[in-house]
């Protein structure tokens, strides 16, 4: 199947799927048409375990999109499909040069569909063609039209056959919502990758290629090596020495200063608030110094000890925010913001380890960025496949903790341990839970393509 073909048969499934209907099963549909099409037509280029990875977790994600329909299993979905195109066609560029991507072809997409000469393939029209298609076609219809037109006058019946009807079309959505499916398959199966993106790839590399140039390489031309590494040596030591302070004085104030429970939210927020900041600076701190020379450099030996230092330092103050956020759980119970700092601590140690690998086994900066895209993805996808709804609400009634009835009837995906609480309790959620039934009810009443597989499976509150 040749490119254009794959466009526009692709525009006939989206329109097929999507019009007059809501976004629900229909776009698991489409993406799992398109993780199809792509492991068919490009089948000898999935070589690699991650190419069965990506297709093995885009239609996980369809599938999870098909039961929640929220926001993270689009994203999840989006993302599957988007990175197996992007590793099975440019394998040799790193994947964090897909998000410029999306952001560019989906505004030259504009453009470049006007540029025939890149996706339809060229045709010379020979005469024998021009002979049949007036022979054929324009002479029998000219005719028939001029016939038509005669006998429509002459019988009534005859006219009303072709004008006594009128079809069941919405014409202007059919057209809105094919030129939407053209613009999406074409992005898709046409994009453009600018020779910039090739010509920057090896700059994104996580080994040095040039390790003889790098060593002698240094940050300021002002600077030679040995002033820049004592430099370092002395920043380093000093931020060790204050982080130290910074950890000693937060842990005494955490689980030492007795907090009135009144202000423990506040004080919640503000220090995980300054471990955020601190691990941002900690990892700019690390690609600062350990950009090039210093990783080769026999000298820097005290500089390499130090930034472990640091860097370890900087994964106990995590941990004692962990700490502190499981001690927020215990008062207060889970909430999506408090699991979202699970995640971005979690998240954290995983990038302060891969700096720490980064300077052990001496990797460009651009090795942190390409290892955290992965890690990124994984947590899309766990978010996406997990019902974070339902663990808060079992995990705060099991505990008596968070179960104000407006919180509860605000989480998504809890509905069943949600109207038993509430009933059980003679509780009432108010204009939360209103919305959220209505929502339940709309879902129930779509067509199956709009629909969201999970309300299916919801008894009808009576």
């Amino acid at each position: 199947m040749k490119k254009h073909q794959i466009i526009l048969a692709c525009t006939a499934v989206f329109a097929l799927l999507f019009y007059n209907q809501e976004p629900g099963i229909n776009i698991s549909i489409f993406g799992v048409v398109l993780t199809l099409l792509v492991s068919y037509f490009f089948q000898e280029k999935l070589v690699d375990r991650s190419h069965l990875v990506l297709v093995m977790t885009s239609i996980l994600s369809c599938f999870a999109f098909a039961w929640y329909g929220d926001a993270a299993s689009f994203f999840a979905l989006a993302l599957s499909i988007l990175f197996l195109q992007f590793k099975t066609q440019e394998g040799e560029l790193k994947i964090i040069q897909i998000f410029p991507l999306i952001f560019l072809n989906g505004i030259t997409t504009l453009g470049r569909v006007f540029i025939f000469s890149q996706w339809l393939p060229e045709r010379k029209i020979h005469n024998d063609f021009a002979k049949k298609l007036v022979a054929f076609v324009v002479i029998p219809m000219i005719f028939l039209g001029l016939f038509f037109i005669v006998y429509s006058f002459g019988s009534n019946h005859f006219s009303s056959l072709f004008t006594d009807y009128t079809l069941d079309i919405d014409v202007f959505q059919l057209v809105l919502i094919s030129i939407l499916g053209f613009y999406i398959s074409f992005s898709f199966w046409n994009y453009w990758v600018p020779d910039a993106c090739y010509e920057f790839n090896p700059k994104l590399n996580n080994e040095f290629n040039t390790i003889s140039e790098v060593k002698n390489q240094s940050t300021f031309s002002f600077l030679d090596l040995d002033f820049e590494r004592k430099s370092g040596e002395i920043t380093l030591f000093l931020l060790n020495l204050m982080l130290l302070v910074f950890i000693t004085t937060y842990n005494y104030e955490q689980f030492f200063e007795v907090v009135e429970k009144s202000n423990l939210s506040a004080d919640t927020h503000e220090r995980v608030n300054a471990v955020i900041f601190s691990i941002l600076m900690a990892v700019g701190v690390i690609l600062f110094y350990f950009k090039g020379g210093f990783n080769f450099d026999e000298k820097a030996k005290t500089l390499k000890n130090l930034a472990k230092i640091w860097l370890t330092l900087n994964v106990i103050l995590i941990i004692s925010a962990m700490i502190k956020n499981t001690e927020y759980v215990s008062f207060y119970g889970l909430t999506y913001k408090r699991l979202g700092v699970y995640a971005f601590l979690i998240l954290s140690i995983i990038g302060l380890v891969i700096s720490f690998q980064k300077i052990r086994k001496q990797k460009t900066n651009a090795y942190l960025f390409n290892q955290m895209v992965w890690y990124f993805y994984g947590t899309v996808l766990l978010c996406s496949y997990v019902n974070w709804g339902n663990l808060v609400t079992t995990y705060n009634i099991s505990v008596n903790k968070g179960v104000e009835p407006v919180f509860l009837s605000g989480l998504n995906f809890n509905d069943e341990a949600r109207r038993e609480y509430l009933q059980k309790n003679n509780l009432n959620g108010k204009y939360a839970e209103a919305v959220r039934e209505e929502l339940i009810t709309n879902y129930q009443n779509a067509g199956f393509l709009s629909k969201a597989l999970y309300y299916d499976f919801l008894q009808v509150k009576n």
